[in-house]
């Protein structure tokens, strides 16, 4: 599995390579959006990860 800090790189230079290579405003835009759309997908199932190991750590202490 690679880590979320190697695909946001990855997301982040396919961002630079695309802006960089925009000739239009509609271009430069649709390079956002959809680094945008792929980074929100991103953070979304990261955060997933975090609250389930955070779930299984809880489970494993006692209640009081």
């Amino acid at each position: 599995m690679v880590s979320y800090t190697a695909q946001v790189a990855k997301s982040h230079k396919r961002f630079n390579s695309a802006l960089s290579r925009a000739k239009t405003r509609q271009a430069c835009l649709k390079a956002y959006y959809s680094h945008k759309k792929e980074h929100e997908r991103l953070l979304k199932s990261h955060l997933k990860e975090e609250l389930s190991q955070t779930n299984r750590k809880k489970s494993k202490i006692p209640r009081k």
